[in-house]
């Protein structure tokens, strides 16, 4: 059997055991679910042993299942680097890189540095996913994330690119309304926008810790922006959002200087799976965010 072609039988093998199904995998793949089907079947019936058993919701690896696909993820990561060198010898990084980021973060950083990126680095195929919750970077086959925060996850490389301050912020209008806070103890009778996924992110970080309870609550910080700026209450957001709505006078700032700082949530990371050697396409990624970042 050519080589391509069993290359292409082992991303797909992969792909169903990171997924725990066939019709995940040809989703994640673009491919339809009888070519992941017969690709796993052939496999099996090449070396002999059954790779996965079947139930009617899930496919499950068997103990040979298991260790072979340990061995073959192995073995890809090395047929991409060994390729990957070969291009960056000849010339510019090739191939698609899939970065996930929250929406804020992809709205704001990202895409106004896109077409900078994409003059340099015309070869590479950017996919930008916009996920608000943490998303297994292997399950969904995903090059490099960028977290906001403390990460909790060993298993993952990180690469601090700096930090994004935390601001207390709502509009004129809103304040025309409600007043101005001048204390922390004057937040309690306030209308508060907060995120309906994560109550950590609820909790404001002043000398003595305040818990907010959102008249409103979001899974999207995007969303809680915009719900900000429309005057629906106060929101604690980071400075890579609200800095130029504050420039503006769209937003205004409570309590300056009040919230602690330095604080786990300003850190912005970029984060993939350990690998012996980085990803030329990550590598050119990440060097090209140094100092065009604007947190």
């Amino acid at each position: 059997m050519a080589i391509i072609s069993q290359t292409e039988q082992l991303e797909l093998l992969v792909a169903v055991y990171d997924s725990g199904s066939f019709s995940a995998a040809a989703r994640l793949l673009d491919c339809q679910v009888a070519k992941v089907s017969r690709a796993v079947q052939q496999l099996e019936q090449q070396l002999g042993a059954s790779l996965f058993t079947r139930t009617t919701r899930r496919v499950e690896p068997t103990a040979e299942g298991k260790a072979f696909v340990h061995k073959v993820r192995d073995a890809l990561t090395q047929l991409q680097q060994a390729e990957e060198e070969l291009k960056l010898q000849q010339g510019q990084p090739t191939g698609v890189l899939r970065v996930d980021a929250a929406s804020p973060f992809v709205l704001h950083q990202l895409v106004p540095l896109m077409h900078e990126f994409r003059t340099l680095y015309p070869a590479i195929e950017l996919e930008l996913m916009s996920s608000d919750k943490l998303i297994d970077l292997i399950e969904r086959r995903t090059d490099l994330a960028i977290r906001i925060g403390g990460l909790t996850d060993s298993n993952l490389h990180a690469r601090l690119l700096g930090r994004s301050p935390l601001h207390l912020v709502a509009s004129p209008a809103y304040l025309n309304l409600h007043g101005i806070p001048q204390h922390s103890a004057e937040l309690a009778r306030h209308q508060w926008l907060g995120f309906a996924d994560n109550p950590r992110l609820n909790l404001l970080p002043l000398a003595e810790s305040v818990v907010i309870r959102p008249a409103i609550r979001a899974s999207s910080g995007e969303t809680l922006l915009q719900l900000c700026l429309a005057g629906h209450g106060i929101a604690l957001l980071s400075n890579f959002m609200v800095r130029q709505a504050i420039n503006s006078g769209q937003l205004v700032e409570l309590l300056p200087g009040q919230l602690q700082s330095p604080h786990p949530r300003e850190q912005v990371q970029a984060v993939y799976y350990r690998h012996s050697a980085l990803s030329g396409r990550i590598k050119v990624f990440l060097q090209f965010l140094e100092g065009r970042l604007v947190l």
